[in-house]
């Protein structure tokens, strides 16, 4: 397939357990999903909102989030992100991989559970800062983020006052009903929209991710360029032109010989968290009815020390998908040896080597070694970490598991089995 936005999706080293003939043979299906889901049709229609979303974002929205950001860049120190799952993972897993600009506010992320030390840092690093709170619930009831976003607003108020803390308050959530919008009402807090049409999990291009990343300085409008360009170079249904879809063909064609889990490996620390955003998309998305992909992540060449002898050599069931960046926006290379002599750590042979060249070499092999102990591996080789690339791969996973619940005749847009938890927790509290 062709690039987009300097992403390139390679399945050659699959050809060995999908013959090619196997994975055509699935293009009629796919494109039947495709047209299913441009249709509106099929189980799961009413939350299709991401298909079209990226173009749908007006000059006006981008002018109110790029004002919202400057805002925050001007008063304060921290913002504090408050949500949980499709909440806060895009937000996160964007930041990390672009970073925030050097005059934005430390963004702190709360809500994300009930660990009562993981909000202790949170309220410990407010301490003597100025600080934002930006809450995001569609109903305003979940109870990790509500929790969270009522003890950190009582800081708020004691700090600014009930009126100062008001102005300092955005509340990201249902366009007329909840109980986060009756208090943003109530209140006269800033208010974002979640459109209804669009899933927690499918909501980073929403002001559920944009408004975050507004404020820590990221080009959103690349982001979303990039996202559009995505879209458009999904439209074809030529099955070997198409990211998206022959992402999830090859996915399922691989599903159908046996290989059960999926691992997204990335050697680039700054895609770490799209991993775990990326596990909740197709987590959430596939694991019904006793079907789906199990997605799991890691980190190179940090997990080979932990994981790698399981990935080698254990059970043949996991295919794994390489996350790769061809170039390191950091200039690093390996030094002589510090005494001027031989090197007695044995690493003279690389010297004068840029790091990210050497972490290629890394991943090449990696991919070589688990190809040859039978793991199909494909490849998502990106040129470099750009707005535009990151909002490309996000939208290339939307479809690709949009693609692949149809292929697997579940409703990828419903996530019934997350309230059992919740009834038995609420049971054990005594609601």
């Amino acid at each position: 397939m062709e690039k987009v936005n300097g992403i390139h999706l390679d399945i050659a080293a699959t050809e060995a357990f999908l013959p090619a003939a196997d994975l055509d043979a699935l293009a009629p299906r796919v494109a039947q999903a495709a047209a299913d889901l441009e249709a509106r049709r099929g189980p799961g229609n009413d939350f299709l909102g991401w298909l079209d979303l990226p173009a749908n974002i007006t000059e006006d929205d981008f002018v109110a989030l790029e004002q919202a950001g400057a805002q925050a860049q001007q008063d304060s120190e921290v913002v504090v992100v408050i949500g949980i799952g499709g909440s806060y993972l895009g937000a996160r897993a964007v930041l990390d991989a672009l970073g925030r600009s050097p005059n934005a506010p430390e963004i702190m992320f709360a809500g994300t559970g009930l660990c009562a030390s993981g909000l202790q840092k949170v309220i410990d690093g407010l301490q003597g800062r100025d600080f934002r709170l930006v809450m995001i619930s569609k109903s305003g009831t979940t109870l990790e983020p509500a929790v969270s976003f009522r003890i950190l607003r009582g800081l708020l108020q004691q700090k600014y006052g009930a009126k100062g803390a008001n102005q300092r308050i955005d509340a990201v959530t249902d366009a007329k009903r909840g109980a986060l919008r009756s208090l943003a009402v109530a209140e006269g807090w800033r208010t974002w929209v979640i459109p209804n049409d669009v899933g927690g999990r499918f909501s980073v291009l929403t002001p559920v991710g944009l408004l975050p990343l507004a404020m820590a300085g990221v080009d959103i409008r690349g982001l979303v360029q990039g996202a559009v360009d995505m879209r458009a170079a999904c439209q074809t249904d030529d099955l070997r032109s198409n990211p998206a879809h022959l992402y999830a063909a090859t996915r399922f064609g691989l599903y159908e010989r046996d290989f059960h889990t999926e691992v997204l490996a990335t050697f680039n620390s700054g895609l770490a968290t799209i991993g775990e955003w990326w596990k909740q998309l197709y987590g959430e998305s596939e694991g019904k009815e006793g079907k789906g992909i199990f997605p799991a992540s890691t980190l190179y060449t940090t997990d080979l020390h932990s994981l790698g002898q399981y990935l080698q050599d254990g059970r043949r069931s996991l295919m794994e998908t390489f996350m790769v960046v061809k170039e390191d926006a950091e200039d690093i290379k390996v030094p002589a040896d510090l005494d001027g002599g031989e090197g007695l750590d044995g690493l003279d042979y690389l010297v004068g080597q840029r790091l990210d060249a050497i972490n290629m070499k890394a991943y090449q092999g990696t991919r070589q070694a688990h190809g040859n102990g039978g793991v199909p591996c494909l490849d998502i080789l990106l040129d470099r970490l750009t707005p535009a690339a990151i909002g490309g791969l996000l939208y290339m996973f939307e479809k690709g598991v949009a693609i692949g619940g149809r292929l697997l005749e579940i409703n990828p847009f419903d996530q019934p089995g997350v309230e059992d938890y919740k009834r038995e927790m609420f049971r054990l509290l005594g609601k």
